[in-house]
């Protein structure tokens, strides 16, 4: 939490001292302009388009639709003093470069009845739009204002702001949006609007946000102008730190980072170093809790070497194969290994081993610090990796297994929590434990099995 109000406090302070003339489109320290106030460099056309689509096109026919695009971006867009200006129609301007998890500031002012908004990894979007009565469109919300993800489901986080923070037309309006993973953070006028929500795929509900894609500005309907459009990339350190911070309350460390105080198991396979607990090279089994979880919300950050392979014991009753005697193991493994090409779906990483398959594509580099929330509660389980969904899964109604091996634990209500190693130095940090149900007869119960 103090590194976040330190973040939210430097940036607002950069943002404090007003912006003179000559000072448009030069971005503080730390950021870099995507709009150099001349022309536009770093940007093409490209509408309301599915990526899947694009990435499926040949370089040919990328080629062909870029330069019909850019017809229509000559057509519809201008620089004028310093600023973006759109008619209403045409393609969005959209970045030539892909981004994944940035800080996002832009200026915009638009015109009654008009209605826009930004795209981020070429996803819509962050609304901007007449939120007057006589703009016509209070009966979609926007009478709410703007700064929402609009394009979210009914009802879903995020979907409507927080508050109207929108100015009088004829004025500079400010956007700061946050994006780490899915989870998304938008201020509007300095005033919080969406608060660590995840932005839904449009384009798949089914599936997380993509890694990484363009910026775009739309147009729709109505003179609109932007200016001071910068972008910092948020390395992967601080994304972690951004994730811890929010909703952390009432989680509680059940590793002291310097012992394996209250694990058991295989506590000879595995030490501690540099502040985490590290299976050692060559050894493996499960290093588990001595205290019993029956529903719970664990946190942990852990990192991977190349080809590295462990899991996560769930539930798990104290022996056994903790994928098959507890409730199930969440895979943590370097999924995108060359060696790991052939696995069944349902072996990769955050995958309910053998059961159920997560969403690939969200882990960080090898060697880099990933951050991963696993929710568990009753037969449901929930796992959020690096601010993205990539598993929601109900093990009660599953009813095919890999290889046809049965899970005789996947029904266990209570069990206790582990690593489940196999003799890679998977290294696991700031583990964290939130519990969702009393945990008063299992604590009588731990005390009783020793």
């Amino acid at each position: 939490m103090r590194f976040l109000g330190w973040l939210v406090l430097g940036s607002m302070m950069l943002w404090g001292v007003p912006l003179q003339a000559e000072s448009h489109n030069v971005p503080p320290e730390g950021f870099e302009a995507l709009f150099n106030g001349r022309d536009l460099s770093g940007w093409h056309g490209m509408g309301h388009f599915d990526p899947r689509k694009l990435a499926a096109m040949s370089d040919e026919q990328r080629s062909e639709k870029r330069a019909a695009d850019m017809i229509g971006v000559r057509e519809h867009w201008t620089v004028e003093d310093g600023q973006l200006v759109n008619d209403g129609r045409g393609p969005y301007l959209t970045t030539d470069r892909e981004f994944g998890d940035i800080e996002l500031w832009v200026d915009y002012k638009t015109v009654p009845k008009a209605d826009s908004g930004i795209y981020l990894r070429a996803t819509p979007q962050v609304q901007i739009w007449d939120y007057t009565e006589e703009g016509g469109k209070w009966h979609i919300g926007a009478d709410k204002g703007s700064g929402g993800l609009w394009n979210n489901s009914p009802g879903a986080p995020g979907k409507d702001p927080l508050v109207l923070a929108d100015r009088p037309f004829g004025e500079w309006n400010r956007l700061r949006i946050i994006q780490v993973g899915a989870r998304t953070t938008v201020y509007l006028n300095d005033q919080l609007v969406v608060d660590h929500a995840i932005w839904e795929n449009f384009w798949d509900r089914s599936r997380p946000l993509f890694p990484q894609g363009v910026i775009q500005l739309q147009t729709h309907g109505g003179e609109i102008r932007w200016r001071n459009i910068f972008v910092r990339e948020i390395p992967p350190e601080e994304a972690n730190r951004i994730l811890a911070s929010h909703g952390n309350e009432g989680f509680q460390s059940i590793f002291n980072g310097q012992d394996l105080t209250g694990w058991t198991g295989a506590v000879d396979n595995y030490e501690v170093r540099d502040g985490a607990i590290v299976c050692r090279p060559g050894r493996g089994g499960t290093l588990y809790t001595e205290a019993i979880y029956e529903d719970f919300v664990s946190r942990m950050e852990f990192r991977l070497p190349s080809a590295g392979n462990n899991g996560l014991a769930i539930r798990y009753p104290g022996s056994g194969n903790p994928a098959y005697s507890g409730m199930c193991e969440v895979q943590i493994l370097d999924s995108e290994d060359p060696r790991y090409a052939n696995l069944d779906p349902r072996q990769y990483h955050g995958s309910v081993y053998g059961m159920v398959a997560a969403h690939r594509g969200y882990l960080r580099e090898v060697g880099e610090w990933n951050f991963q929330e696993v929710t568990v509660q009753g037969s449901k389980i929930r796992v959020e990796l690096n601010g993205n969904v990539i598993l929601d899964a109900d093990v009660s109604t599953v009813t095919e297994f890999m290889g046809n091996a049965a899970h005789p634990g996947k029904d266990l209500p209570r069990g206790h929590f582990g690593f489940a190693g196999h003799s890679d130095p998977v290294e696991f940090r700031n583990v964290q434990m939130r519990c969702l149900s009393s945990q008063s007869d299992v604590a009588d119960e731990t005390q009783d099995e020793r």
